[in-house]
């Protein structure tokens, strides 16, 4: 199947997808409730869209398209509030983060989803260790040239977005040292990392694209798991990095740094990039996964080594006239204080040291996304 036309739209809307975790109350365990959790909530309108995952633990909410930071955190305490209603009226309990601390990948069951058994039939034990939970963002472009010029631009800012989101330390019931360990599960998967680079849509969809689906490889674009990926049907570029928050409103803080960012990209008053920006940029990935904000990073440009913290709230401030432009300015103000006072993984550690169980890390985490 040829790939679809970019469908052009706003330039610089948002929205925003997030895969939450379903808890048992019981254990605090993960609980097989979706098609159950589901059905409930199809029986009254949804403030924007739910959606089953891959395993029965998890759910995906979408957003509308959204303009300012005022109209997406709105949407999604709206959305928030409702999921938790539902919740309590089948008993379980429903959080962020970017992995479940302590549940065993081979006790999940794969949803009913044609597509799911598909990914599942291919690649094996992995689509049940694909039971993680992440932040997609996209970002309205206005054509597919612009959507490969945001989506290489932003890859110097990837690990911004890693270490701003981290929530993901524990896995297996051991704290894995990474401040998001869940980059390293969508790591395993072979179409997954950072797209061709090519700056020409006609060059993506009639060469590369044209050339993966003549092997047999792929099919759509929902095929390939990069970090950031272009959305032709959407007319938008999909940022995939961000681990699930334990909250909406610094999810949808994410949002509008990301299109604070675009903004100022789109203005081109950096060098262009090119292929060689990616020389750093798997060095770069894993120090923000593993460090978080304690990172240290390479510029792709000048190969000076910066503090992620530092380089974060230089850019924070860069981005503050565009955020303000685009309604965006408590969004930033949130970030900010984050690089201050630690990520979601930080917090988590430290429900870990006070609770001394991971057990109790789960409930930290369903009591913090009631808000």
């Amino acid at each position: 199947m040829a790939l679809e036309p970019f469908n052009n739209s706003q330039p610089l809307t948002m929205g925003v997808e997030l895969e939450l975790q379903l808890i048992s109350h019981a254990d605090f365990d993960l609980t097989a409730s979706s098609p159950d959790l589901l059905h409930l909530l199809n029986r009254k309108p949804f403030p924007g869209n739910v959606t089953p995952e891959i395993t029965e633990s998890m759910i995906e909410i979408n957003t509308d398209v959204h303009t300012n930071h005022t109209e997406m955190v709105a949407q999604l305490q709206l959305i928030r509030d409702t999921l938790v209603q539902a919740c309590e009226k089948l008993n379980i309990g429903i959080c962020g983060g970017g992995t479940h601390p302590f549940q065993k990948w081979s006790e999940r069951r794969i949803f009913a989803k044609p597509r799911f058994k598909e990914v599942s039939a291919l690649y094996g034990y992995l689509a049940k260790q694909f039971t993680i939970f992440g932040q997609h963002v996209h970002i309205g472009c206005a054509n597919g040239d612009d959507a490969l010029f945001l989506l290489h631009s932003l890859s110097r800012y990837v690990p911004h977005f890693i270490a701003l989101s981290a929530s993901s330390p524990f896995v297996q019931g051991g704290d894995t040292l990474f401040n998001s360990a869940r980059l390293n599960s969508v790591f395993a998967f072979p179409m997954s990392g950072r797209a061709p680079f090519t700056l020409s849509w006609n060059d993506f969809e009639h060469g590369y694209f044209a050339k993966m689906e003549h092997t047999g490889v792929i099919k759509s674009m929902k095929d390939f798991y990069w970090d950031i990926r272009p959305k032709p049907e959407y007319g938008t570029i999909e940022l995939r990095v961000c681990d699930t928050p334990l909250t909406v409103e610094r999810a949808a803080a994410l949002a509008v740094y990301l299109q604070a960012l675009c903004r100022y990209l789109l203005e081109r008053h950096e060098a262009a990039p090119e292929e060689d920006d990616y020389l750093v940029y798997n060095y770069n990935r894993f120090q923000a996964c593993r460090f978080g904000l304690d990172g240290t990073i390479v510029h792709p440009k000048t190969y000076e080594s910066l503090s992620l913290r530092e380089d974060i709230l230089t850019t924070l401030r860069k981005m503050e006239p565009h955020a303000e432009a685009l309604g965006g300015s408590a969004g930033l103000a949130h970030l900010t204080q984050v690089t201050h006072t630690g990520s979601d993984a930080q917090y988590l550690r430290d429900q870990f040291r006070e609770s001394g169980s991971v057990e109790g890390v789960v409930d930290a985490a369903v009591n913090r996304f009631r808000g």
